[in-house]
């Protein structure tokens, strides 16, 4: 695969959205480090193969509803999140998937590229320890076909998220 590293904002592979976010938060030397692919980085498993890291390094920015309150939960590429434990962390009734239309109106974002912050609206976020577990995590960078890497803990920390354990575990 080919890659192109953006070397203005011009050029930058993310959402025009999502670059500003970024240097509005004093991270514009990230705007330079998107990088754009020609197929689509929509899932983990794809942006994994685009980047040539492992599933666990991608970052997936997945929007939930409690009792209807929009909440983003970011969560490693190779884990599924476990509602109830979503649940329970929030003290909710009901957690579900977020329809379509509510993720494009809450982040501003399209599913497939919503980045780990920048949003239209702010949310709570829930963030999984597992992305910890990495130096470096690549997420969606505003649009289905652009990643970027980050340090887990800068990502966590200009996400504003909560440090939690909300992955599926298996048996």
């Amino acid at each position: 695969m080919t890659t192109t590293a953006a070397t203005d904002a011009g050029s930058s592979g993310a959402h025009p959205r999502f670059a500003e976010a970024l240097r509005e938060l004093g991270l514009g030397h990230l705007v330079e480090r998107v990088r754009r692919f020609p197929d689509a980085t929509r899932t983990a498993t794809e942006a994994a193969a685009a980047v040539g890291c492992e599933l666990s390094q991608i970052c997936k920015s997945l929007i939930f509803a409690a009792d209807g309150v929009p909440v983003l939960v970011l969560m490693d590429g190779a884990s599924r999140v476990d509602l109830e434990l979503v649940r329970k962390e929030l003290r909710a009734d009901k957690v579900t998937r977020a329809k379509v239309d509510v993720v494009r109106e809450t982040t501003g974002y399209a599913i497939g590229g919503v980045p780990p912050f920048g949003h239209k609206t702010r949310t709570r976020v829930l963030a999984d320890r597992s992305l910890l577990e990495h130096d470096v995590v690549w997420a969606a960078a505003g649009t289905p076909y652009a990643v970027f890497p980050i340090a887990p803990e800068d990502l966590v920390a200009h996400a504003h998220g909560t440090l939690v354990d909300v992955r599926e575990r298996t048996s």
